[in-house]
C-alpha cells in the first residue's frame, strides 16, 4: 500500500498525557493506546489488536510525526510493545530539527499533552446495543504527538534526559543555565551569575541581602530530584 492510499484510510486515536519535566534530551514513555477503554468517538481497542502490525513493523518503522502530517516527522520510537493495559511506547524527539525542538519545548511547557496512533482497521465488530465500534485488529502506522486527545486514561510516564558517565553528554552552558531557571527557580540573572562567577558569589550576595537560606536548599533538592528520575527510569 502506498502512502496516498494509506492516508485515505487511516484512522486516529487520541490519547492524553502528563508530561514530566523535560531537563535535556527529550526521551520519554507512556501508553499510546489504552484497551478496553471507549474513547469520545464510541471506539473500543481490544487487548491483542496491534499483534500482527508489531509482528510485520519494528518500532523505528512506525513514525513519529507532529500532528498526523506526513511532512513533518520529529523523532523515532525506539521501543513499541503490548501489555494488558494498552500499547506502551517510548521514543525520542530530535532536538537538531527545528519542529522537533519547537514540540519539545511546548511538550516541556504543557502546551502539547497528546498522543494519537494512525492505523488501519483489519478487522472490527459494532456492538449496536452499546453503540460501539470494538478495535479487533488494527495495522499501526504512526504514532503523533498532538494537542487535543480522546482518551483520559493513558499518560507519559516521563519525559527525561538520557545521563551517563561519558563526557560527551555533560549539559552545555545554556543548557545548564536553563536548569537552574526552570527547575531551581532561579531568576535568569542569577543563574548567568552562578555560572559565570560560581555558586558561592551568588550565596555571598544573597547572604548579604539577609535572603540566603533557601538557595542552596532549592538547588540540592532540584538536583536530586533529577537523578532520582534518572536513576528509576534507568532500571
Amino acid at each position: 500500500m502506498n502512502n496516498s492510499s494509506f492516508l485515505k484510510l487511516r484512522e486516529k486515536k487520541f490519547v492524553a498525557t502528563s508530561l514530566d519535566k523535560v531537563h535535556l534530551d527529550g526521551t520519554f514513555s507512556g501508553y499510546a493506546s489504552v484497551f478496553n477503554e471507549v474513547d469520545l468517538g464510541n471506539d473500543l481497542i481490544v487487548p491483542s489488536a496491534f499483534t500482527k502490525s508489531l509482528l510485520k513493523r519494528e518500532a523505528c518503522d512506525i513514525r513519529m510525526l507532529f500532528q498526523h502530517n506526513p511532512d513533518e516527522p520529529i523523532g523515532v520510537w525506539e521501543e513499541i510493545t503490548q501489555t494488558e493495559h494498552g500499547l506502551k511506547v517510548r521514543g525520542r524527539i530530535t532536538k537538531s530539527v527545528s519542529r522537533g525542538a519547537e514540540v519539545l519545548e511546548l511538550m516541556r511547557v504543557g502546551a502539547i499533552d497528546g498522543l494519537s496512533i494512525g492505523f488501519k482497521t483489519v478487522r472490527a465488530k459494532q456492538d449496536k446495543q452499546k453503540n460501539v465500534r470494538r478495535i479487533l485488529e488494527a495495522d499501526l502506522w504512526e504514532i503523533s504527538i498532538v494537542t487535543f486527545p480522546m482518551q483520559h486514561s493513558a499518560r507519559v510516564d516521563c519525559v527525561k534526559s538520557k545521563l551517563n558517565k561519558s563526557s560527551k553528554n555533560k549539559p552545555t552552558i545554556r543548557e545548564f543555565e536553563r536548569w537552574l531557571v526552570r527547575e531551581a527557580g532561579l531568576s535568569r540573572a542569577d543563574a548567568k551569575t552562578v555560572i559565570t562567577k560560581g555558586y558561592s558569589h551568588l550565596a555571598g550576595r544573597r547572604e548579604a541581602a539577609g535572603n540566603s537560606n533557601d538557595l542552596a536548599m532549592r538547588i540540592r533538592a532540584s538536583a536530586g530530584n533529577l537523578l532520582s528520575s534518572v536513576n528509576r527510569n534507568s532500571l
